[in-house]
């Protein structure tokens, strides 16, 4: 059942691609033109397309705490990064229009690299100092402009229910821009594919939405304490029943 379920997860994942290709061009044509609808009319089949994912794989989610998100400012969401559907799980349940900060490797994906683009997505090459450093201010800039973001500060996923060290690259971000931090704890991710040998499996994740935390009024060691802090909230939150 596993392996049935992977083939049309995959079938679905490609076909449905080229099939928004015409979508995905009158998305491009509304940006180009500043469509006032251009992010409604994107979120609205990217929401479709990831919301389908999900089905397939039989993925159940429960969210918490989506009252902790600041309504009047950009914010940058830190979650753990657990698996690879994390990402679905960020777009479909933040419940506001934000960017991604992703591995430059995505955008080798047909498509999804379009896609990507269009909601704002940075890409991150780590094994280049120069480009990664440009993604950064990239992704600050955008921040700055008031379009929030979720960057995993992790770098990479964890494949497991323990977290890698979280990195400091994007609290800067988020203190250079002066908008709040929102910790997002994910659990659970893992055991939809990572666990299973890269097959998909049902299972059900917990999305926990902590409160903001203020950067514009942190000092230069609070600012360095900063990752560690939101990794520990993380932990501590993940580890209530």
């Amino acid at each position: 059942m596993a392996l049935v379920r992977t083939i049309v997860w995959f079938c679905y994942f490609f076909g449905a691609l080229i099939a928004f290709i015409p979508v995905m061009f009158r998305a491009k044509k509304k940006c180009l033109a500043g469509d006032a609808d251009a992010s409604d009319y994107i979120k609205k089949y990217v929401y479709m397309w990831a919301g389908t994912l999900m089905k397939i794989a039989g993925v159940t989610v429960t969210v918490e705490g989506r009252e902790n998100i600041p309504k009047d400012t950009a914010v940058m969401f830190t979650p753990n990064h657990q698996g690879d559907y994390d990402i679905p799980l960020m777009l479909l349940y933040l419940d506001r229009p934000h960017g991604l900060v992703a591995k430059a490797e995505t955008k080798k994906i047909p498509f999804v690299r379009t896609w990507m683009t269009l909601l704002n997505c940075v890409f991150l090459d780590r094994s280049n100092p120069r480009k990664a450093m440009e993604a950064m201010r990239e992704a600050e800039a955008l921040l700055e402009r008031g379009e929030s973001m979720v960057v995993f500060p992790e770098g990479t996923r964890s494949r497991g229910d323990h977290m890698n060290e979280f990195k400091a690259g994007a609290f800067k971000m988020a203190c250079k821009a002066k908008v709040p931090v929102v910790p997002v704890a994910i659990d659970g991710s893992y055991r939809i594919m990572e666990a299973n040998g890269g097959l998909m499996k049902p299972a059900h994740v917990r999305v926990l939405i902590l409160p903001p935390i203020e950067t514009a009024s942190l000092d230069r060691a609070e600012q360095r304490a900063l990752p560690q802090r939101v990794a520990q909230l993380i932990a501590e939150a993940k580890s209530k029943a």
